[in-house]
């Protein structure tokens, strides 16, 4: 086809008989930088991102901004978004010296679009899209210059065909299909009902949906045997798509950086770009990745258990004598033979891939790994995920080591409590024992006087005098007793004290130890980054 300015039509291609390979149009990113790229991987007609035909016609601004072009951007459609004929086609008129033909929008979905009167709502107004057609085919004055429609199918399929008969009557060049309803998002594209409005019309039909691979073009041409496909996710993420490529190759990229550097493509449009046309290698490299090893798990759920078993030890209702009376069970004296064994054996593991996640830390937070990175940019990405996994598994086993040694110290501290609770409930008896006898002596001492005032000669004041020395003598030698078991508990006391003090200080310290060595390993990954 020759230029703009050239007699030749770009209904001519579809005369060719071969299958068109279109670019859809997409706000925000099917502009002048995107269509130069896919253009040079064999598409053969692109649309510019849909504009509001109002806003074009009113704000200089507006079609600054939206409508870019050059001489080599050939052939290319304007798509516009309209609820009136006039407008449409003023709008064509403005653009037709720069372009091959416009598009009636009839086939976004989106809310806003269709509370404002656009898109898939003008479906339902097969006569105003015909008055549309009609205008734009009356008022540009190139007999060459295009004017197509772009829509969704109905529920009811004979409203659509109706629709495009209609077109169709006022002049219509050729209608895009998207087989879905405006409801429809990802759902399967409904080829039936494009094969039915192609047999229903005889000016060209282009499908959309679902096309992601050129060979998605040979399938979809015969389920329906259209004129044409249009893609737009699918070249999105591989330009390259038409020209036989099943991901975006290198050179592609390159082709991207340095178009986008030629004509001062912004930098979010160019960074938007680059990450669609690299997700799909992405999706694949950084798959594995993103799941845990077994090895990983299972320490992620020791950790998880210990944490839930610190957590039941700190419940408030439950004491340190019951928590004891629970470890003398049979089932925990039977596990305790192994304990100091099962203990050692999880700290050197633990320990083991702690040292291991801290080699790997080193590793990939390295001066050479990062030089890799930026000779390899598209690994760049790769590098930190493999980074962010490393610096997991750190501070899982790290804080699984920590947690064991806090439950080894807890249990511990929980028998203690309990054997010194214990020993005071027993001082306490005793002490109570101690005043009770007392308390006796002192009302049989009441009683031997009374007797005493009122025995009468010599012999009663004898045997009483004798009967008080027993007593009293029985008295002392229960106060020694009692004062030997209270200095006796108040001993065993004083070293179940020392031993918690002890105890409480070898736990700060492990503590400390533990905060120094995550601050200098947070300290040594800063300074590798």
């Amino acid at each position: 086809m020759k230029s703009v300015n050239g007699n030749a039509s770009i209904m001519d291609m579809f005369e060719k008989g071969k299958v068109l390979k279109i670019c859809a149009p997409m706000v925000r990113y099917s502009k002048l930088a995107f269509r130069t790229l896919v253009r040079k991987y064999d598409c053969d007609i692109c649309f510019t991102p849909m504009i509001v035909a109002a806003d074009f016609l009113r704000s200089t601004k507006a079609r600054d901004s939206e409508f870019t072009t050059n001489e080599r951007d050939r052939p290319l459609i304007v798509q516009f978004a309209a609820h009136d004929a006039q407008s449409l086609a003023d709008a064509a008129c403005v653009v037709a010296p720069f372009s091959d033909g416009v598009d009636l929008n009839c086939g976004c979905p989106q809310r806003w679009a269709m509370s404002a009167g656009y898109g898939a709502c003008l479906i339902n107004k097969p006569e105003l899209v015909k008055d549309m057609v009609r205008h734009v085919r009356n008022q540009v004055d190139n007999p060459n210059y295009t004017a197509s429609i772009k829509i969704r199918i109905h529920k009811d399929l004979r409203k659509t065909v109706d629709l495009c008969q209609k077109a169709e009557a006022a002049g219509v060049s050729w209608i895009t299909v998207h087989g879905r309803t405006a409801d429809e998002r990802h759902q399967p594209v409904h080829y039936d009902a494009i094969k039915t409005i192609k047999d229903s019309l005889s000016v060209p039909v282009i499908a959309n949906g679902d096309i992601k691979y050129l060979r998605d073009v040979e399938s979809t041409y015969q389920l329906t045997g259209v004129d044409g496909m249009m893609a737009a996710r699918g070249l999105l993420a591989n330009p390259a798509m038409f020209a036989g490529y099943d991901d975006t190759p290198l050179e592609c990229i390159w082709d991207w950086v340095d178009i986008s550097v030629e004509q001062g493509t912004p930098f979010t449009c160019f960074h938007h770009h680059l990450i669609y046309m690299l997700e799909r290698f992405f999706g694949n490299l950084l798959e594995a990745p993103t799941t845990m090893t077994l090895q990983w798990t299972a320490v992620a759920l020791f950790l998880y258990v210990e944490i839930g078993v610190l957590v039941i030890f700190c419940i408030p209702f439950i004491s340190a004598r019951r928590w004891q009376s629970i470890f003398r069970l049979r089932v925990w004296s039977f596990m305790a033979r192994f304990w100091n064994k099962v203990f050692l054996t999880m700290i050197i593991v633990l320990i083991v891939l702690f040292l291991d996640a801290v080699r790997e830390v080193r590793k990939y937070s390295s001066k050479d790994a990062g030089t890799n990175a930026k000779l390899q940019p598209n690994m760049y990405d790769h590098l930190h995920m493999k980074l962010f996994r490393a610096q997991r598994n750190l501070y899982i086993s790290g804080f699984a080591v920590f947690l064991w040694l806090v439950m080894k110290r807890v249990v511990t501290l929980i028998n203690q409590l309990a054997t010194a609770s214990g020993t005071t409930a027993a001082l306490q008896t005793q002490a109570d024992n101690a005043n009770q006898t007392a308390k006796k002596y002192m009302e049989d001492n009441e009683l031997l006087k009374q007797t005493l005032m009122e025995g009468k000669g010599d012999k009663a004041t004898a045997a009483g005098m004798e009967l008080l020395q027993k007593e009293l003598e029985k008295l002392r030698q229960e106060q020694r007793t009692t004062e030997e078991a209270l200095k006796k508990s108040q001993s065993e006391a004083e070293v179940m004290k020392k031993q918690t003090d002890g105890l409480a200080r070898e736990y700060d310290r492990l503590l400390k130890e533990h905060q120094e060595l995550q601050n200098n390993q947070d300290i040594e990954n800063k300074k590798d980054d």
